[in-house]
């Protein structure tokens, strides 16, 4: 059952909701954007912005050897990624302005930078409602947030990159949380059962409930756009909410739980996709909010330079059903005797408990960025393989 908070959450982002607190709280802030502007773009291809950031990762082995290993984006990728960032607003209204803040630079750097490896990155600033309108709703009180306001920024960022920039080239969409909210709104009324869904690789549409009815992979929030079931499937969508085996969704969960008797929450395993289950995680060295429980450092008797960390052989998940909850269940694979740690952190907590019914949302992506990587290319090379 969906706790009366999730409830408030979803219809602070829903259009209707957010079209009439708005009206409540008085007139929007600002006209709408300019996609043609660059400065309303948190990230492009070739510029020196967001995702253009030191990506070198430490490879901690679990004998506590280490290597760092520098990151490369590809010359001249055959897709695009399109990449909608999740709830990290820190202004004070109930809708973000169109500047890029530290937060919207962190979560860029965490989430859509390393996709460079496989695709153009595209990412626009949108007027997201905002953590203070979060904890305006979590609190019972009106937060004045205009869900529909966020959407058509995406929505008109999404048109403008399709008329000037795609060139009819295949594409990914990526987000998390809100930014999967958006996106999951877009693919309903732009993408799903039309000609543009032959374009699209897949739609990455992580920490957030998409619902599929019991056992089938298509049907309930799309019609025509199915989950993946190949690597090597395009114009599908690759969904889930990643809880840790020892800590699965509570009954009050936020996540993972369908409001809808008919539906489940859709979980696609990355790894599983790949032929695997060991997961290819890309972990900051530091969690990249203050909300998130640190890790504990990564190997004893060494330091760890670089912002992000890869850890191999310690993380394999699955998805499970249990309890009428959904969920990608990711095993840390602890071993108490080798010098590499057995806690990765990434618990969203406050005042230092840990909230169980938010899970490892804070880091969904970064726990298979390195299987959704490899998925962009495998997708890629079938549509490219499909098209010759």
């Amino acid at each position: 059952m969906m706790t009366s908070i999730t409830a408030l959450l979803l219809a602070a982002l829903a259009p209707a909701a957010g079209a009439q607190a708005a009206e409540a709280q008085g007139p929007s802030p600002a006209a709408a954007p300019d996609y043609a502007d660059e400065a309303n773009w948190l990230c492009l291809p070739g510029r020196a912005d967001a995702c253009a950031v030191d990506l070198t990762a430490t490879v901690v082995e679990a004998d506590g050897s280490t290597e760092e290993m520098a990151f490369e984006a590809a010359e001249d990728p055959a897709a695009d990624c399109f990449y909608v960032y999740p709830t990290v607003s820190t202004d004070p209204t109930p809708n973000s302005d169109l500047s890029i803040d530290e937060a919207e630079r962190r979560v860029a750097a965490a989430q859509a930078a390393r996709f460079a490896e496989a695709c153009r990155v595209y990412a626009p600033m949108y007027r997201q409602v905002t953590l203070s309108a979060l904890r305006s709703i979590m609190t019972g009180q009106e937060s004045g947030a205009d869900g529909e306001m966020a959407y058509r920024d995406v929505a008109d960022a999404f048109s403008h990159y399709l008329e000037n920039e795609n060139e009819g080239r295949p594409f990914v969409l990526i987000g998390h949380s809100q930014g999967t909210r958006m996106l999951t709104q877009l693919v309903a009324n732009e993408i799903d059962g039309q000609p543009l869904q032959d374009r699209m690789l897949s739609a990455m549409l992580i920490g957030f409930n998409v619902g599929v009815p019991e056992g089938e992979t298509v049907g309930g929030t799309f019609e025509n756009v199915p989950l993946c079931e190949e690597a090597s499937q395009t114009g599908c969508a690759i969904s889930f909410v990643t809880f840790k085996s020892n800590a699965p969704p509570p009954a009050s969960t936020r996540f993972g739980r369908s409001d809808d008797e008919a539906l489940d929450v859709a979980c696609v395993d990355p790894a599983a996709l790949l032929g695997k289950d060991e997961l290819d995680a890309y972990l900051g060295a530091r969690t990249f909010t203050s909300a998130g429980r640190q890790p504990q450092p990564w190997v004893e008797g060494a330091e760890v330079d670089t912002d992000w960390v890869k850890v191999p052989g310690l993380l394999t998940a699955q998805c499970k059903s249990e309890d009428g909850a959904q969920y990608l269940s990711l095993d840390v694979n602890a071993d108490p005797s080798d010098p590499r740690t057995d806690d990765i952190g990434g618990e969203v907590q406050v005042m230092g408990r840990v909230l169980p019914d938010w899970g490892l949302h804070l880091i969904d992506v970064n726990v298979v960025q390195g299987d959704l990587i490899e998925l962009v290319r495998r997708q890629s090379d079938a549509y490219h393989g499909a098209a010759d």
